[in-house]
């Protein structure tokens, strides 16, 4: 969770830099401005694109914008009309981190006694799928953050890293757990106990993300897939998720188990009888998400 700046934020879009006016421009569908550290809109039909928005500390984390993304996404994931959520920052940083100057003074008995930042992993409960798309820095807890989406795609300039052993602490928020399941245990611990950080390519060779594109385009195909996955039956699509991530938390035969009974579970909805009825019919399937 390091933080490479940081500082208070912009409340007025006007003062956003370039980078985030590009996609305050870009992706302006049904915007939302509710939050002081984060924009939403709705770049298309049935996604929700959240950016982080504290330009100068390159979207450095701190609970206040914490706050703001859970909520933000805890509705869109109770949103019908929703199907898939893209978080995204800007072409400069994902999040350089979490910000040191919340957290320099406090005490054991302090991050003990009030479970400090037990809630920076609310993301993972998202019953929908999550794409990251990480433009520039992602790291500590702009790592973590990433890597609590269910796909994450790359700008070409993405770094990627978990330098917090440089702060005389260790990630916080699931690095030394999530990176070590998405890269393996050699590569992980190389990098958490060194601080040294990751490009895109590696990170694509390693498999800690799906793609690489032009920075310029990576929000733009974020939304894409983001789009076509909502295109889907959203009962199917979520019982995927669920199955996948359940399955990395327990063996091959458990896991096994328990995507037959979600899988047998779809045939009660409409969707299942609408996507096999339009497959022999050889016409779209018209998905109602019941």
């Amino acid at each position: 969770m390091l933080s490479m700046f940081r500082c208070t934020c912009h409340k007025s879009l006007n003062q956003l830099p370039i980078t985030n006016r590009w996609n305050k421009a870009k992706f302006s569908t049904s915007s939302r401005s509710l939050y002081d550290h984060i924009l939403v809109n709705r770049p298309a039909k049935g996604v929700s694109l959240v950016t982080l928005n504290r330009p100068k500390s390159l979207n450095a984390l701190f609970t206040p914008l914490i706050l703001e993304l859970n909520d933000a996404l805890q509705s869109a994931d109770s949103d019908s009309s929703i199907g898939a959520i893209v978080i995204t920052g800007s072409e400069r940083a994902f999040a350089a981190g979490a910000d040191i100057k919340e957290m320099k003074d406090k005490t054991f008995s302090e991050v003990y006694e009030q479970n400090f930042i037990r809630n920076w992993s609310e993301a993972t409960r998202v019953k929908k799928p999550i794409l990251a798309a990480v433009n520039g820095y992602a790291l500590g807890g702009g790592c973590e953050l990433a890597m609590m989406a269910d796909i994450i795609y790359a700008g070409e300039k993405a770094v990627f890293g978990q330098p917090e052993i440089k702060l005389g602490i260790i990630p916080g928020a699931g690095g030394t757990q999530r990176l070590t399941r998405l890269i393996g245990k050699s590569r992980a611990t190389e990098l958490i106990l060194t601080g040294k950080t990751l490009n895109a390519e590696q990170a694509l060779a390693w498999g800690l993300v799906s793609a690489i594109y032009p920075p310029d385009k990576l929000v733009e195909e974020t939304i894409n897939t983001a789009t076509l996955i909502a295109s889907h039956g959203r009962l199917a699509v979520q019982a995927a998720k669920e199955s996948i991530n359940y399955g990395l938390q327990v063996g091959l035969e458990d896991g096994l188990l328990y995507e037959r009974k979600l899988f047998y579970s779809l045939f009660a909805t409409h969707d299942q009888k609408e996507g096999m009825s339009a497959f022999i019919e050889k016409r779209p399937s018209k998905f109602k998400g019941n």
